[in-house]
């Protein structure tokens, strides 16, 4: 008996001109994972949402048909009354984080469903550990890097034992081992599990089964196997991307880090003697495991830490792309909000816009915005600057593969009008954009 199923399911949010899902009919069985793939904007988050009980009872809307959790119909049954039966990962970990100490957040959960209270430590502990965090238990959530984060959500989630786990996004900001290591404990965890992720090439050696879905229809539902071979004939990108192949042309180095050492605590440095050039013409990715110190790095070079010691220059202007764009918005319009590195000009704010896809977006609340459109908004933001240093981190959170290969043309376009570094976890993001990588770790960074 399927654990799970949607019923010819149209959903409508509230003021929408068109359904977010559209005649969606599709059973889980206990013990499946199903990988949900699609462009951004596709329904995948919608579908997920559903069968949380979110839509409709949290965002309002149009609901038709049905869908069971458990053998409970979602519009009868509160979100709260499936809590433990159905526990959910989204998008942005920020917003999901309640308390402030890690221990306590992933605890918060099996407080809320009745865990005995002899139990809930043991509880959360052993979650940590299984997303490879338990060394995180006694942090301040604040100082926790976006990769430590999203594993903290993840490590709340699987406290619950829940029989259907919807994931939205989970690996967005793990390094590769993590993301792996993580995927491979869920897959072994038994339980049904529905996950959404705009890096499949990883999902799919874990998954049971595939749907993909575009415009609110579900244009694929098939076992892995049968999947890959409709995505290869079809939806090619989705398969993993190529190498650039390209030359970069170097000239004059535009920024150098030399014998860089950063701390943000006294005592406990998060960069230590790292050395690092950049040149005009050359894309960078810097990888490396989450807490390695790669966004500090990345501030540094921008000029937005001072080192401790060691030398960083910067020759020119440099613009810089933050994890979490979407705090720093602080203008009503998305024009509005581009065009505020550029002293007001709505006009170059616009061409920004649709040099990234946001074309006809311009009077968007940014807040309004997918979580993927957001990303290229923060990017249009950057770009419209025309800095002599790129500094992007982590750009391709929420982003589909296709937007993906968009994003790695343009900034091959006009790569030789600055250098470009990239702080990224997306192993085929890298290899379609860079000419050369920076792997951070426990040795010392040799560039």
């Amino acid at each position: 008996m399927a654990l799970a199923r949607a019923d010819r399911l149209t959903f409508t949010y509230p003021e929408a001109g068109a359904p977010a899902l559209r005649d969606v009919s599709l059973e889980i069985e206990p013990g499946e994972v199903v990988a949900v793939l699609g462009p951004s904007g596709s329904g995948k988050s919608t579908l997920l949402r559903a069968f949380a009980g979110l839509v409709p009872h949290f965002h309002g809307g149009r609901f038709q048909g049905r869908v069971e959790v458990a053998g409970r119909d979602t519009r009868s049954v509160p979100p709260s009354e499936l809590a433990g039966t159905v526990a959910s990962v989204f998008q942005d970990p920020e917003e999901q984080i309640v308390l402030s100490l890690v221990i306590r957040e992933v605890a918060f959960g099996l407080e809320n469903v009745g865990t005995a209270p002899t139990k809930i430590v043991a509880r959360a502990q052993e979650a940590l550990a299984a997303v490879g965090s338990e060394h995180l238990a006694d942090r301040a959530v604040a100082e926790l890097s976006g990769g430590e984060l999203q594993r903290v959500c993840l490590a709340s989630a699987v406290a619950l034992r829940p029989k259907l786990l919807l994931l939205d996004e989970p690996t967005s900001q793990l390094d590769p081992g993590a993301a792996s290591a993580f995927l491979e404990h869920v897959a072994g965890l038994g339980i049904a599990v529905l996950v959404s992720d705009h890096r499949p090439r990883r999902v799919l050696e874990h998954a049971d089964r595939v749907l993909f879905l575009d415009g609110g229809r579900v244009l694929l539902d098939a076992p892995v196997p049968a999947a890959k071979d409709w995505l290869g004939e079809n939806r090619p990108i989705w398969l993993g991307a190529a190498a650039n192949g390209r030359a970069a042309a170097q000239s004059e180095r535009v920024c150098r880090l030399d014998g860089v050492q950063f701390a943000y605590r006294a005592g406990l440095p998060v960069v230590d003697n790292v050395d690092l050039e950049l040149f005009r013409g050359e894309i960078v990715a810097l990888a490396g495991a989450n807490g390695t110190g790669k966004t500090t790095i990345a501030k540094l070079a921008a000029g937005l830490l001072t080192p401790d010691s060691g030398t960083a220059e910067l020759h020119g202007r440099a613009g810089m792309l933050l994890q979490d764009p979407t705090r720093y918005c602080i203008r009503e319009r998305a024009d509005e909000e581009v065009a505020v590195g550029v002293r007001g000009d709505r006009a170059r704010a616009g061409e920004a816009l649709g040099a990234l896809g946001l074309g006809g977006m311009e009077a968007r609340h940014p807040r309004d915005l997918s979580s993927g459109e957001r990303e290229r908004l923060a990017l249009a933001s950057v770009f419209v600057i025309e800095p002599d240093l790129l500094v992007l981190d982590e750009p391709t959170r929420g982003v589909d593969p296709q937007r993906k290969a968009e994003l790695a043309d343009l900034l091959h376009a006009d790569s030789e009008r600055r250098a470009t570094l990239v702080v990224t976890h997306d192993e085929d993001f890298a290899i379609a954009v860079a000419d050369r990588s920076v792997l951070v770790g426990e040795e010392t960074v040799l560039a």
